[in-house]
């Protein structure tokens, strides 16, 4: 990677030019650079998927916006630099009062874990929900919101650090899969029962033993393999717990069904709004930085959320 002066974007029909305040750092960023991600923009590009700053341009069609507002944008690439082009149906204006490092640490993290805890596990009050990968920025998402929509949470991840973090985020039970018999302390945190919903960005070797710690009629979310390994998952195992294994494209959501994913985002502002809701920033990076800040996602340091700011 390396910083670059190139010309401003030119809004384009449709679209809006944003002068980026803070861009959000996610996972996928460091899939798209080795080219192992769904989406394969040409080379040369810069990541970053999501951003947030000041309408500086909007082209013939965008009227929801004008210069000089406060928007949040999906750009799925582009993002790690002073001003990007946006779709204007994936650009949304800023609430008063929000800031722009809140605003760029909302849409992938928490839009990927309320689209999966509200529209594909339909989690219920009073239901156990596993989060898998507690710490990382979709796993706190998802602890935060199935505390919200009050289940028990049950945090799962490497460190007791990184635990006590899940725990100031509204998880009641943790474990530590690097000391800890992941199935064995689900039966003593359940009195056997098993989880009613498993949220697992992981993958790899701890899918298998998770899915045998199902509930009856549980859901099984599959959400990524930031382990590197996409599991075989035995599939008597949901034959025999009832259960469902479920998966969760947030990307292809938004992109297919615009309405619902507005109005999940509308949710999610009105949670900052009340407080209920506040994203941990982690750390943030300056633009000549953003190298640092991959590497920092691909290294599994990361608890909650960082930023590239421009």
């Amino acid at each position: 990677m390396q910083v670059e002066d190139i010309p401003w974007p030119v809004a384009e029909k449709g679209k809006v030019v944003i002068e980026v305040k803070a861009c959000g750092v996610n996972f996928p960023d460091t899939l798209i650079i080795q080219g192992k991600y769904q989406f394969k923009p040409p080379f040369p590009f810069a990541p970053g998927g999501e951003v947030a700053g000041i309408v500086r341009e909007v082209g013939e069609g965008v009227t929801h916006l004008k210069p000089g507002d406060n928007a949040f944008a999906l750009t799925g690439w582009g993002g790690f630099a002073e001003g990007v082009l946006a779709d204007g149906y994936r650009t949304f204006p800023m609430p008063p009062g929000m800031d722009y490092q809140t605003a760029a640490s909302l849409m992938y993290t928490y839009g990927t874990s309320y689209h999966a805890l509200k529209d594909r596990a339909q989690l219920q009050s009073g239901e156990t929900l596993l989060v898998l990968g507690a710490a990382g920025g979709v796993g706190l998402a998802a602890v935060s919101l199935g505390h919200i929509m009050e289940a028990n949470v049950i945090a799962a991840a490497s460190t007791d650090e990184k635990l006590e973090l899940c725990r100031q985020y509204g998880a009641t039970e943790t474990i530590n899969y690097s000391t800890q018999d992941l199935r064995e302390r689900i039966k003593e945190i359940t009195g056997g029962k098993g989880v009613d919903v498993i949220y697992d960005p992981v993958g790899g070797d701890l899918a298998e033993p998770a899915l045998r710690s199902m509930n009856w009629r549980g859901r099984y979310l599959v959400v990524g393999f930031a382990a590197g390994q996409i599991p075989n998952i035995p599939l008597n195992l949901p034959l025999l717990k009832g259960c469902s294994v479920v998966g969760v494209f947030w990307g292809s959501f938004a992109e297919r069904q615009p309405k619902e994913n507005f109005k999940n985002f509308q949710k999610l502002l009105g949670f900052i709004q009340q407080s209920r809701l506040k994203p941990h920033i982690h750390a943030t990076y300056l633009l000549e930085q953003a190298s640092d800040a991959l590497n920092e996602m691909l290294s599994r340091r990361v608890m909650g959320k960082i930023l590239v700011v421009p």
